[in-house]
């Protein structure tokens, strides 16, 4: 029997990786707690909605998807563009994900003090896109990109580099949680629109190379038809705008809730009769 990778089929090509089950059962596992018996303990909290356990089963999903389906598979032994896919998702789509299906509640039974002002300083939004961008920067040089493709240990801790900053970096636009850094809608806009400009010079950097960038993927098997500098190219094309879309999805949400909220002051709505309204319409969800 040819095998799957080499007769072409590598998305059907499944391994089951153990860590990553594990890991997004511990997810589930914790989510499950939180609106559960951690819910029984709290004096004010409020209900979950079946709104935000789909959007934070989806985030699990993606985890999934990313780290435990033959995108990982592929993006360790083959194209640079499922790398990149893999990255996206890990960055860009579940991150926003978990945290807008966690309900604001969870918090309040967080212990306050010194671990509330370390959270106040990690979550600031300076600090947060800092991070994040130094992360993501970091992680792309050819030599660590190499090395952790090499090295099954630290590509993992770049996978948990790059998530958690990733978090953090989209806290501030996505939670809502009273005491902790929450970015106005004029400033979650801008704050979207610099981020997105860090991976388009990554991506551009990419693109414009006329010789391979990453020695691993110069050197890696052919799959697909895709030479190494087509596959650099495809890896560009979903850094730089596939995650500007995404990027600019957000700021475009941004935008309407900004308007709608100043439409409302103006004519004396109660903004939460509006917030009302955006959740209607898909555009928030609930607390």
């Amino acid at each position: 029997m040819v095998p799957l990778h080499i007769a072409g089929y590598e998305w059907l090509d499944w391994h089951l990786h153990a860590d990553v089950v594990l890991l997004v059962s511990a997810m589930l596992a914790g989510y499950w707690f939180a609106v559960t018996a951690w819910r029984d303990r709290l004096p004010d909290a409020g209900r979950v909605s079946g709104k935000q356990v789909s959007l934070y089963c989806a985030g699990v999903l993606t985890v999934y998807l990313a780290a435990g389906s033959p995108i990982h598979d592929i993006s360790e032994r083959y194209l640079l563009s499922m790398h990149m896919t893999q990255h996206m998702l890990l960055t860009l789509v579940a991150p926003p994900l978990l945290l807008a299906g966690i309900p604001t509640w969870v918090y309040q039974g967080l212990p306050g003090g010194r671990a509330k002002a370390a959270a106040n300083l990690l979550l600031n939004p300076l600090v947060a896109i800092f991070a994040f961008n130094m992360v993501l920067v970091l992680t792309h040089l050819p030599h660590v990109v190499d090395f952790a493709l090499r090295h099954h240990w630290f590509h993992f801790v770049v996978h948990a580099a790059i998530f958690t900053t990733a978090v953090q970096m989209w806290w501030p636009v996505i939670t809502r949680v009273p005491g902790l850094p929450r970015l106005s809608y004029p400033y979650q806009m801008a704050y979207l629109f610099v981020q997105s400009l860090v991976p388009s010079v990554i991506g551009s950097f990419i693109t414009f190379s006329q010789s391979p960038v990453y020695e691993f993927y110069a050197e890696a098997p052919r799959i697909w038809g895709l030479s190494p500098i087509q596959d650099q190219q495809a890896a560009a094309f979903v850094m730089k705008v596939v995650g500007s879309l995404i990027l600019w999805g957000f700021i475009a949400v941004a935008f309407f809730r900004w308007y709608a909220k100043e439409a409302a002051d103006s004519k004396g709505i109660p903004w939460s009769e509006v917030e009302d309204e955006l959740q209607q319409m898909g555009l928030t969800s609930p607390r």
